[in-house]
């Protein structure tokens, strides 16, 4: 516990350039509090001692505001930033040296008994107000984007945005976990897409109103009657060639939206 408590103290250095010196880390950083707390109840939790680590953890909540039950498993070098709104279920397993900010919920789905909250693999960033739920899976070196909101398995080395969560892959790319500003948005890249295409698609109902412009005005009744006929049989179809222009988005960002990017 003590070597995990200073790593906890160490790590703080390396990801906050706001840290100045040993005492104030000590006295004003609530996530090292929180974590000194919880790695005293969770002793406590694993010795079958009953109600006062379950009262240590309400207590570090309420002088921290960061809620971790003493049943959770947190490795070493966890840095909790800020922490405000911060909860970590009773069977959430945190990997070392993850990086959790504020209003972070690593919570359950549900009633079930046994296994029901996430295991977060090492070096995993998860942003502000992010919530993993569910007895799920997030592998090494994984980030997930503030405000998402994750509820299936991730696999490692990748970047989940979005709601739901998105996976975005970085292969080969290494990003300092701080710089959040550099997570891609695939929401804007979408809609950045749709517009393309409708501008394309007006541009060519442009054209193809000028080349009708230029045929006769006076068009055989046989012919016009024939033209409505075929529009109206085409209409009461249900031939899948109907719906043909809506099933063919072969957009590969598109795609990837809608199928969750293998999410």
């Amino acid at each position: 516990m003590l070597n995990a408590l200073l790593a906890d103290f160490r790590i703080i250095f390396e990801r906050d350039p706001a840290a100045r010196n040993w005492l104030e880390v000590l006295f004003c950083y609530p996530g090292l509090q929180a974590l000194v707390f919880h790695r005293f109840a969770r002793w406590l939790n694993l010795l079958g001692i009953p109600f006062i680590p379950r009262f240590i953890s309400h207590i570090a909540r309420f002088l921290t505001g960061i809620e971790i039950h003493p049943g959770a498993a947190i490795g070493q070098g966890v840095f909790i930033d800020h922490g405000m709104g911060v909860v970590i279920g009773e069977t959430a397993i945190v990997g070392d040296y993850a990086l959790i900010y504020q209003g972070v919920t690593l919570g359950g789905t549900g009633k079930e008994s046994g296994k029901r909250h996430p295991t977060l693999g090492e070096n995993v960033v998860v942003g502000a107000g992010a919530k993993v739920l569910g007895n799920i899976q997030i592998g090494n070196n994984v980030r997930i984007g503030a405000g998402s909101v994750v509820l299936r398995d991730v696999p490692s080395d990748c970047t989940v945005v979005g709601i739901p969560g998105r996976i975005i892959y970085r292969s080969g790319v290494r990003v300092n976990p701080l710089e959040h500003g550099s997570l891609p948005d695939s929401e804007a890249q979408v809609i950045r897409t749709l517009v393309d295409r409708i501008e394309s698609l007006e541009q060519q109902l442009q054209d193809l109103q000028g080349q009708v412009s230029s045929i006769p005005s006076r068009i055989p009744v046989s012919i016009a009657a024939a033209i409505e006929s075929c529009e109206r049989a085409l209409l009461n179809s249900d031939s899948p060639d109907r719906h043909l222009p809506s099933c063919r988005i072969r957009d590969k960002a598109i795609q990837e939206f809608l199928d969750g990017a293998g999410i």
